[in-house]
């Protein structure tokens, strides 16, 4: 797999998640490069059932073009409300080629046509909310020198908003609150998002299972 002074392929052209990846592989030695860094790498069609199934498609797709080890992850938002949707369609959901803003105002506008309110009672005092919801977060570490794989997963319990709070982050960040920090997403740096969310959680699981595999 990867050591110190490796190099790594992030299966994405996501800014964000490259973002948050150099952060924890940085401090390992391990130099991370994401599908920005290379010439000629399609868009891998996520035809996968599942998180786990999509990362899979990703990671092996990459790693059997550029002969290096990859990893890819895909992730995305369930919200009680509705049924565990986006889901897998998280970065499609308003359509294909669709960005964020897109995304996130489709998805209050669906729970708003519902009626989905959370009850002050349950929450306390704070922002107003819309439904329970996670973010569900599936790690895949593909190494084609011996066709070997690894793979964790991870999640974050929230709540979704009904308005956005917070600059930074992506995705659906703006709208994902967080009771124990009563913050949002978007509302924290880097390095504490890392700390407690799916993808930190994930790759927290997928780290201690790569010295197994050397």
């Amino acid at each position: 797999m990867i050591g110190e002074g490796g190099t790594l392929v992030l299966a994405t052209r996501n800014k964000g998640k490259s973002k948050e990846f150099r952060e924890a592989f940085g401090k390992l030695g391990v130099t991370v490069k994401d599908l920005h860094d290379f010439e000629g790498i399609p868009d891998i069609e996520e035809t996968g059932a599942t998180f786990a199934d999509n990362a899979y498609l990703k990671a092996k797709a990459v790693a059997d073009i550029l002969n290096l080890p990859v990893l890819a992850d895909d992730s995305g938002l369930c919200v009680d409300a509705l049924n565990g949707a986006p889901g897998v369609f998280s970065a499609r959901y308003a359509g294909e080629g669709a960005g964020d803003k897109a995304n996130n105002a489709k998805l209050v506008r669906e729970l708003e046509l519902l009626g989905a309110i959370v009850p002050e009672s349950e929450e306390g005092e704070g922002p107003r909310l819309s439904s329970p919801a996670r973010f569900a977060c599936s790690l895949v570490l593909y190494d084609p020198a011996d066709d070997s794989r690894l793979g964790a997963e991870g999640t974050v319990e929230g709540y979704i908003l009904r308005e956005a709070r917070g600059a930074d982050g992506f995705g659906y960040d703006p709208l994902f609150w967080i009771p124990s920090r009563r913050l949002s997403m978007a509302e924290l740096s880097v390095e504490e998002k890392n700390g407690i969310s799916h993808r930190g959680n994930a790759l927290r699981k997928l780290l201690a299972l790569i010295p197994k595999a050397n």
